[in-house]
């Protein structure tokens, strides 16, 4: 990367959504702008799960904001993540559909560990070169996320259900403030949090940081009532805890250092720190400068070069994990990229070295279904896939990932995919050719072998091969026959011809 190139993150929070924009300078990101607006769109979700009306409203119109800073920003310098609430939210695909058309750019929601793995990374960034043994913690709308790592790796990540938003509407519904709903929220935080205790202790860790909202909102507070800058601590919050119920209400709060946007979800928020103060036997506690958006935006260096991307070791640790034949995932890798080559020029952004990337990370993958059963094993990887911790991965790029490896083989109506999506018919089609090529798990003979897409306007593929090809590849060639027949019942035609 250039120095000098503008890179964003856009952070769909629960509670707030922030625009940070840096400037890559010599392997270092230097802030040149950051944006936040509270949203609450955490506030929308009924019962059912479904985010309201106007809850997507008020995020589509801070979208629109945003978007019109990015606009004229390179797709591949931009990555908007999305985290709780629409991970929740039953129709986030109506929110994101729209979203992305007024963003500018695609929206990636993201399972909680890998929002926790960013929040370290962007965390880390942001802190001295140290030894020393971390624990993060992030307070957010919907969930907190529990992080424990050394230097720039995080080690042990965690998400839970529980944050500000959610406590507030809870606990504190008309904003009053009462020692019984604070015990309340507490003891239920406690309840979620529990599990956090083994995994977390004390012993495991040297130095504590609270990262972003509710931490950040709290570390002002006590800031300006006289507390040690920069801090948390358990003193800190028993104060902290008087003035609320003093105050009666979220009405009536007035607090040097509370933001007026802030009163609303403290109650929710103090009362899961304190749950994680007394689980994690936690004394004092650094507010961290750096947070999600700062994580999400050196991930996108990281991601320029294939032995950098996590998703690489991601996909070798799965492969390893299920057994899978490594020298057939290699041999239908290849071949799968040789083809994609192929028909790359098509693509609309013009990025066929990371969909092709993409495309060979299914190949490796395809067969780790087999380690379930032998039969139907595609199925299985499938569903192997969508379900996986996946460092790195974004809940749709996984579900694109395991779409593939679901539709490699077998009828491809059963797939519920988009078939207007040329970029993945494109995929899809390589890979099921590369493993009916690779079928003797031999290297194939591809000489004279080309594939041929057409332009955008057409809807045609033409595997062409050589004479004779067929007569000295029978099993292949019926394969392929069959192949033909598949995409005849799909909106997409494919035809076999000899040169």
């Amino acid at each position: 990367m250039e120095n000098g190139t503008l890179l964003a993150a856009v952070d769909i929070g629960s509670n707030s959504f922030r625009l940070e924009i840096g400037r890559y300078d010599h392997g270092r990101i230097h802030r040149i702008e950051y944006l936040k607006e509270t949203v609450r769109q955490g506030n929308g979700l009924d019962v059912d799960r479904n985010l309201s009306l106007d809850a997507m409203q008020r995020g589509w119109d801070c979208l629109a904001r945003f978007g019109e800073r990015l606009a004229g920003f390179n797709p591949a310098h931009v990555r908007a993540v999305a985290t709780q609430t629409l991970r929740e939210a039953r129709n986030r695909d109506e929110f994101i559909t729209r979203g992305h058309a007024i963003l500018g750019f695609p929206i990636e929601v993201i399972p909680g560990r890998e929002e926790a793995r960013l929040i370290y990374q962007g965390v880390a960034h942001l802190l001295a070169q140290s030894d020393e043994r971390r624990l993060v913690i992030d307070i957010g709308g919907r969930s907190t996320e529990m992080i424990m790592g050394r230097a720039m790796q995080a080690h042990t990540t965690e998400s839970y259900r529980v944050g500000s938003v959610a406590w507030s509407m809870k606990f504190f519904p008309t904003g009053a403030f009462t020692a019984r709903a604070f015990e309340s929220a507490e003891i239920a935080a406690k309840a979620i949090l529990d599990e956090a205790v083994d995994v977390y202790r004390s012993s495991g860790w040297d130095v504590a940081y609270g990262a972003s909202g509710t931490i950040g909102a709290v570390c002002d507070v006590l800031t300006a009532g006289g507390w040690p800058a920069g801090m948390v601590t358990r003193e800190g919050l028993d104060w902290l805890l008087e003035r609320l119920l003093k105050a009666q209400s979220a009405d009536r709060l007035k607090m040097d250092g509370m933001r007026d946007d802030r009163r609303a979800v403290i109650g929710g928020g103090v009362s899961v720190l304190r749950a994680v103060f007394d689980l994690l036997d936690i004394k004092t506690m650094h507010a961290a400068q750096g947070a999600l958006r700062h994580g999400a935006l050196h991930d996108l260096l990281d991601r320029e070069h294939e032995h950098t991307d996590l998703r690489l070791s991601t996909v070798q640790r799965l492969a390893e994990k299920f057994q899978t034949d490594a020298a057939q995932a290699k041999r239908v890798s290849q071949v799968a990229g040789q083809l994609f080559a192929m028909c790359g020029s098509n693509l609309p952004d013009g990025n066929s070295d990371l969909h092709k990337r993409k495309l060979e990370w299914a190949a490796q993958l395809h067969e780790i279904g087999s380690h379930v059963s032998h039969s139907d094993y595609h199925k299985h990887g499938g569903y192997i896939l969508d379900n996986a911790d996946a460092p790195g991965f974004a809940l749709p790029e996984l579900h694109r990932l395991s779409l593939l490896v679901l539709g490699h083989r077998g009828k491809l109506r059963k797939l519920e995919a988009d078939f207007e999506d040329r970029l993945f018919i494109e995929q899809l089609l390589c890979l099921r050719l590369a493993v009916i090529l690779c079928h003797a798990r031999r290297e194939p003979d591809l000489q004279g072998l080309r594939l041929d897409v057409g332009d955008k306007s057409t809807r045609l593929f033409v595997l062409n091969c050589r004479t004779g090809w067929a007569q000295t590849f029978p099993q292949s060639a019926h394969l392929l026959q069959e192949e033909v027949l598949a995409w005849q019942k799909t909106p997409w035609t494919l035809l076999l011809s000899v040169l």
